[in-house]
């Protein structure tokens, strides 16, 4: 049974271009899910220093959309964008992680503070501020400010890494379709993350809790969330940065174990 999701007049665009690579259908695919490609990129933005250049980003997200055309099983009872984003996503991580955009020096940091921010936590139990981590760590709080601002989007990888990812394939947004999917130990690997994220997000700072929920549950832009917060761009970035590593600290202990 064909995807009831798609219109008919959509179905044959895909059938003509799955079939037989018809330009006009080709065409047609493009420009309409094109806006996917902007509003992922737009999204990763966020997350990234200014270093590193936008056009880049979209022409790996553009890459990610011309993959999941080609891969994209109308069978499936599944909507194109859901699977597009996954790919989109996966593309944009594979490439800048290749790119080795970050240097070791800052890598190597950013593993100290993860590793600062999960002891803390778990000690204290609640959300350590910039204060208690900095003196831990032995750095300033400018320091560590530079340092997250400059590597949030490192940790966003790792966290996309998994103990049941295909060396070919690009983490968890190749998933779909796998046959592994099923497997009790995934299905407890997944649980037991998503039970820590929650978690971790119930101790997450107030404005920082709330950023993480404009920014992935509202789908308010950066400048959208600047203005509700009544702060910078520069902050609202800063935030996310310092909440996505705050996340990322709460699984480090489930990675291990797996």
């Amino acid at each position: 049974m064909l995807n009831d999701k798609l219109s008919k007049e959509e179905l044959e665009y895909w059938e003509g271009w799955q079939q037989g690579r018809d330009p006009e259908a080709g065409n047609y695919l493009v420009e309409r899910y094109m806006p996917l490609v902007d509003y992922v990129t737009q999204r990763f933005m966020i997350s990234l220093p200014k270093t590193v250049d936008k056009d880049d980003v979209r022409s790996l997200a553009f890459e990610g959309l011309l993959d999941a055309f080609d891969k994209f099983n109308l069978e499936r009872d599944l909507k194109f964008e859901t699977y597009a984003a996954w790919r989109i996503k996966g593309a944009i991580i594979d490439g800048l992680r290749h790119s080795d955009w970050l240097p070791r020096s800052v890598r190597e940091k950013v593993k100290k503070i993860e590793k600062a921010y999960a002891i803390l936590e778990q000690e204290n139990n609640h959300s350590v501020t910039d204060a208690e981590v900095s003196k831990y760590l032995g750095i300033s709080k400018a320091e560590l400010n530079k340092t997250v601002s400059e590597a949030a989007l490192s940790t966003m990888i790792s966290m996309d890494e998994n103990p049941f990812e295909d060396n070919n394939q690009v983490g968890k947004y190749n998933m779909v379709g796998n046959g592994d999917a099923g497997s009790p130990e995934r299905r407890l690997y997944e649980r037991t993350i998503k039970e820590a994220l929650t978690a971790a997000i119930g101790r997450l700072p107030e404005k920082e809790k709330i950023v993480v929920s404009l920014c992935y549950f509202e789908d308010l832009k950066l400048t959208e969330i600047a203005e509700v917060l009544g702060v910078s761009v520069s902050r609202v970035s800063q935030l996310h940065s310092k909440a996505i590593l705050r996340l990322h600290s709460a699984t480090l202990s489930v990675h291990e174990y797996y």
